[in-house]
């Protein structure tokens, strides 16, 4: 895979959708020896997420499972009711409980499920799901030949030609990659700017991934979407992204333009990322002690219902300080490279005066 070129500088009028301060707890049930405290568990599922998706460009959210991405994707899309912070779009505080103001939103803001299998209904055809998605957000047209041929663009848009071959067919008779090109086609049917993709191609084989990715650039460049691309394969956030974001354990860790992020990487847990990626390179090193990265991380992610104080790495990180497992770090501007966007991590190593 070859990188994303720089995207030239935008401004805040690019800026479609925003999250300050996005935070959810999910409440965790309470047991029989809970019944005497008055202590209420919860899942902190997501805290204090800062993110920002401009016109005509793509954010990767990377993380392993259960860092809680997919969480901020329902959240972006209004399916789960936030904790706490604000989403706004284009500028303007948004908070829709259904209804009217629900439906006017999806028409500006639609989500790309994981697995298209799941997302279809299995006993209506791919004709009864665009036709209902442009009935819904008032695309269809005037009359059945106005509906017909907004159908075939549809298809056509997502490379499903011809159209006709592809219209009375039911999911399970469409491959992979063809239903969820499907799925694409249904979302573009409400005409919206923003696209959330969770994990879009993490369920396609390997060989026809490229090709859902290319055709969401293609779009994103053609129709000037806003995206959020959410994945945990890190090397397909540096071909596909302009920006990157990284979480852990509901915290974003490290943010900025994609070839610094994947080829520069700062925090220690995006190092870890980067080490997971398959690189045939390192395949006559392995089983091989001597060669071992020195900062390799163990352990595992910590519990969401009691996670760590500090930094919420810190139990797995080999440069922890003291300060780590008592203060959470805030952002720390990075020297800017070649690239000239910002770079920050949320990480004490960091902080002017801290031994690298």
């Amino acid at each position: 895979m070859t990188a994303t070129p720089a995207a030239p500088p935008t401004t805040t009028d690019d800026v479609v959708l925003e999250a300050e301060n996005l935070t959810k707890h999910f409440p965790v049930r309470r047991g029989l020896r809970d019944l005497f405290t008055k202590e209420r568990k919860a899942v902190h599922a997501v805290d204090d997420i800062q993110l920002t998706l401009r016109r005509g460009r793509v954010t990767a959210l990377v993380g392993e499972s259960g860092s809680g991405k997919s969480t901020v994707a329902r959240l972006m899309a209004q399916l789960y009711k936030r904790t706490d912070g604000d989403i706004r779009l284009h500028g303007d505080l948004i908070t829709v409980n259904g209804g009217r103001a629900f439906r006017a939103y999806c028409r500006r803001v639609q989500m790309i499920f994981q697995d298209p299998f799941a997302s279809l209904n299995p006993v209506h055809t791919v004709r009864y799901h665009l036709t209902r998605a442009l009935k819904i957000h008032g695309r269809a047209g005037n009359g059945s030949a106005d509906l017909e041929q907004n159908l075939n663009a549809l298809l056509l848009r997502v490379q499903l030609t011809p159209p006709e071959r592809y219209l009375d067919k039911f999911p399970h008779e469409l491959s992979g990659g063809q239903r969820q090109r499907v799925s694409i086609a249904r979302a573009l049917g409400a005409n919206p700017e923003v696209l959330l993709a969770d994990e879009p191609v993490s369920m396609l084989d390997v060989s026809i991934r490229l090709g859902v990715l290319n055709l969401l650039r293609d779009l994103k460049e053609r129709l000037d979407l806003a995206i959020l691309y959410i994945t945990h394969d890190i090397a397909s956030a540096r071909y596909f992204a302009d920006e990157t974001l990284v979480m852990y354990a509901g915290r974003m860790v490290e943010g900025g333009d994609s070839e610094t992020v994947t080829q520069n990487p700062a925090h220690p847990y995006t190092r870890l990322l980067i080490e997971s990626a398959p690189d045939p390179d390192r395949l006559d090193r392995v089983g091989d002690a001597k060669d071992a990265p020195e900062d390799e991380a163990g352990g595992e992610p910590p519990s969401l219902i009691a996670p760590p104080t500090g930094c919420r790495f810190h139990p797995r990180c080999v440069h922890a300080m003291p300060k780590c497992s008592t203060d959470l770090p805030p952002r720390f501007e990075l020297p800017l490279v070649d690239s000239g966007q910002a770079h920050w991590a949320a990480c004490w190593l960091y902080e002017e005066g801290a031994a690298k």
